[in-house]
């Protein structure tokens, strides 16, 4: 197999500003071509484009001749409950729109990320398995579920290598937060920094399941290099790393801070953590393709202060 040429869509995100240098590692920055809907600034290849554009999307398929998709375009939970319609055409039809490209330009592989948010109030909240009852509560939530359906259906339908992880809350050093329901877990390091406190808008015992981005990342390249016929799983793969609550994450940040100091105003995003799973069954994940997370909460706690102080500048 010729070396891919890779179209990241939605690549300013938080996912995308660290999935990009690692691909660019795996196959060399002239594979890579990023694409937003505003320019990124980035040592790669840049195309402005809108997902919902299905032909602006074909165009830039056939131009530089993509064989492999990361589509990484969405509107995330609390966003989404704030602008439903929105977050229903972006995710939705943006997805169909891939989806259709693909099956038409002969893409050899596509990746489209999933989230926790596909799970909803009546799901088994620990240890959720890969199969359980799927009732998301959220915008969100409907597309990641519908979208998991259309996904598996144009595999089986028309032979599209479709791969997908179903992200706990994300945390990374690099973005600050977009727009998640887990973003505290991100914002909570640039807030100690910064005023050495933090207010969350969760409870201190809201417990969820939480990834490091070097695990994330990791992840999707193993997924996507895996051999399809090891890939049980044309839906989305439940996906675990860390489970933790606002009070735990503060605790280990005190270890590090003695003076941080943690407050709590819970908002409209509680209830949607409330319907979340405290903790993943990754089985399937570990089983078909060796899925192992290496990072702890207190190694993760460490090298996000480490990066933090020094993107802020501060001591």
């Amino acid at each position: 197999m010729s070396t891919p040429k890779v179209l990241i869509i939605g690549a300013g995100g938080q996912l995308g500003q660290e999935l990009a240098p690692a691909l660019a590692r795996q196959f060399g920055q002239e594979q890579l071509v990023l694409s937003d809907l505003k320019p990124l600034g980035s040592v790669y290849a840049e195309e402005l484009l809108d997902v919902t554009d299905k032909a602006a999307l074909a165009a830039v398929v056939q131009k530089h001749r993509i064989t492999h998709i990361y589509h990484l375009a969405a509107l995330l939970s609390a966003t989404g409950e704030k602008n439903p319609g929105l977050a229903w055409q972006i995710n939705m039809q943006g997805l169909l729109n891939v989806l259709d490209v693909c099956v038409e330009a002969k893409i050899e592989r596509l990746f489209w990320p999933s989230s926790i948010a596909v799970f909803g109030p009546t799901t088994p909240r620990h240890n959720t398995p890969q199969r359980t009852i799927i009732e998301p509560a959220t915008i969100y939530g409907i597309t990641k579920q519908a979208g998991e359906h259309l996904c598996d259906w144009y595999f089986r339908k028309h032979g599209l290598d479709v791969r997908s992880l179903r992200y706990p809350g994300l945390i990374s050093w690099k973005a600050e937060p977009g727009g998640g329901t887990t973003d505290y877990a991100v914002h909570i390091f640039f807030e100690a920094l910064r005023h050495n406190a933090y207010t969350c808008f969760l409870g201190a015992g809201s417990a969820l399941p939480m990834m490091y981005m070097p695990d994330a990342v990791r992840a999707t390249l193993e997924l996507m290099a895996a051999p399809a016929e090891k890939l049980s799983i044309r839906t989305s793969y439940n996906l675990s790393a860390l489970s933790f609550t606002p009070a735990e994450l503060a605790a280990t940040l005190q270890k590090l801070l003695p003076d941080f100091r943690m407050d709590y105003a819970p908002d409209f995003r509680q209830a949607i953590a409330d319907s979340w799973p405290a903790s993943i069954d990754d089985s399937e994940a570990r089983k078909d393709w060796g899925w192992q997370p290496e990072w702890s909460l207190d190694a993760m706690v460490q090298d996000m202060l480490t990066n933090i102080r020094q993107k802020l500048q501060v001591a």
